[in-house]
Order: structure tokens, then sequence, then C-alpha cells
């Protein structure tokens, strides 16, 4: 008998992937000003060049968090290296692609845990556009003792806001009930008033399943969770472009996209209007036509069409 698609690389969540929402209660916060929170980058390099002039030009002190997933189509020696270089230099928790690049063996693939109404086709290709990721990273064995070493949530604490930074959701790394078809659903209100009760905070911010969420939950307290979708990659059917996430007392020196005041603190999605032609250049010098990352992404990448959902 064959293999469920669930028990395939790719597929699975793997069991040191769960956290729960206690370990984030648990968590030491730090105090931010302006907190940026950046996920899916995706080693676009020039939408990291725009979140860092973004940053300067704040009034306050900028914290970056970069909630993983900063890797994946960097796949060139020169372009892993100074992705990573750069981002480890903020504040940063670990994503399933970074997760997956120091373990032996491909048991869980890119460990993205895709539900099952992504295709077969998405998940191999995803699966081999890892597996090049991870040959790279071989190449690159002080970078791998960092990214093994990175935690897989952060607390801060902006104003009286207390934030929740996860790659996933509330309870695992990989988990996808914060996506935009999970998350407004009737039957999770009760686990997501129940995870920010235990968890603590009153925003959780999350990325991984690669489109904006912007979701105020019935809670007593005000409380949201906002997934950026992507840094790197367009949003919304290309009708937005790269998003951050950005909390902050201080309302912001860009227009936000979407938002909401939680806890007297702005949560928005901010634009990143990176150089296009510039990262699509970078793109296809790595993943030229007929490569996976190019059948799963260019059509999203070049804002021709939505991609399938992102690792």
């Amino acid at each position: 008998m064959s293999p469920s698609p669930d028990a395939t690389a790719g597929r699975t969540c793997p069991l040191r992937y769960r956290y729960g929402p206690q370990a984030i209660a648990s968590a030491p916060a730090r105090a931010a000003d302006v907190l940026y929170v950046i996920g899916g980058l995706y080693g676009n390099v020039a939408a990291l060049d725009v979140i860092e002039q973004m940053a300067a030009q704040e009034t306050g002190t900028v914290t970056l968090c970069f909630n993983g997933d900063f890797n994946w189509f960097n796949v060139d020696d020169t372009g892993f290296r100074e992705i990573n270089a750069r981002v480890l230099r903020h504040d940063a928790i670990t994503g399933n692609v970074e997760a997956e690049l120091p373990v032996e063996g491909d048991d869980a693939g890119c460990g993205c845990a895709y539900p099952p109404e992504v295709s077969g086709e998405v998940v191999e290709r995803s699966n081999r556009i890892h597996a090049r990721l991870k040959a790279t990273a071989q190449r690159h064995p002080d970078l791998l003792v960092q990214l093994a070493a990175l935690p897989m949530l952060a607390r801060y604490q902006v104003g009286d806001c207390r934030v929740g930074v996860v790659h996933g959701d509330a309870e695992s790394l990989a988990g996808w009930r914060f996506a935009v078809d999970q998350i407004g659903r009737p039957e999770q209100a009760t686990w997501l008033a129940e995870a920010f009760g235990t968890a603590q905070v009153d925003v959780f911010a999350s990325t991984h399943t690669c489109e904006p969420v912007l979701h105020q939950a019935a809670t007593p307290r005000p409380s949201a969770v906002i997934n950026n979708g992507a840094a790197g990659m367009p949003n919304a059917g290309g009708a937005l472009p790269g998003l951050i996430t950005r909390v902050s007392a201080r309302p912001s020196p860009h227009a936000a996209s979407h938002g909401a005041q939680i806890a007297g603190v702005h949560v928005d999605a901010l634009p990143v209007h990176y150089d296009q032609v510039r990262w699509l250049s970078l793109f296809t010098a790595n993943w030229p036509a007929q490569s996976d990352a190019h059948a799963s992404y260019f059509g999203r990448i070049s804002g021709l069409r939505a991609a399938a959902a992102a690792c």
C-alpha cells in the first residue's frame, strides 16, 4: 500500500517543531519601540535593502525581527552568505526552511507541512528547491551553526502591547491555523481565544502561509493575528507588493496597506516596494525557465499570476 500523502516529505510537521502557546508565555519579553516583523524574505536581497531603508526613516529605535524563511531562492553562494550575514545581525527566529538546513537527511523535505489542498507537484518542487538550498548551506558551516541555534519563537513588549512572534501558528513552527482560509472559521474561535489567553499576548505576528491576514479575535482584551504573507514576494494575487508587519505606539512614516490599533499601539502591514527588475534578474540567474522555483513562483514574482502556497 502506498503511503498517505500526509506522510510524505514536505507534508509532515516534525515533533520538534511543536512548542504550544505556553512556551510563548514563558519566553522572556524584549522591549521594543518600533518592531518590524519580517517573514518570508525568501532570499530577496532587493527587498532587504528597502526594509533597512524603511527602518532608517523611522524616528524611534527600530528592532528588526526576521520570523523565518528568509532563505529560499538564494541558492548561489554569494546570495546565501549575504542574506544570512545581514539577517543574523538582527533578531531572528527559525522558519521551516532554516530548521531543515542543518538536519541530516531529508525526511521532512522542506518542512512546510503543506495541507492536502496543495498539489503534490508543488510539494515535490518545494522539496527539490530546499535540497538545492541545503547543498549550498553545507558550504557555509559558520552560518549553519548560527541558523541551528535560532529559537522557534520570540516575545516582545511594545508599549502596553504583548507580541508573540512565531513562524507558523501558536502551536507549531509549521502550523497553518493562522492561514487566511483557516483563521476565520467558527470552529477556530475557541482555540484562538485559548491560544491568546495561554500565550498571554495581545498580538500574534506570523508568516509561513505566504498570504496576508489581519484577524481581530473575540477575546476579553482586544487582540489580533497579523500574518505579513511574504516580505520578498507580491501578496494578495499581486495586488500588494512585499509586506512586513510593524508594531509601535508611534505612527508609521510609511503608508500602511492595512492595520489595526491593539492595546494602544499601531499594528500595521507595510508595503515593501523593492526593485522588481533587479530582483527578477537575481531570481532568474538561479532559477531559469523550466526550473522548479520558476515553475512554482515566477508567475507570482513577476506579477503575472498568484502562485501556489510558498514554503
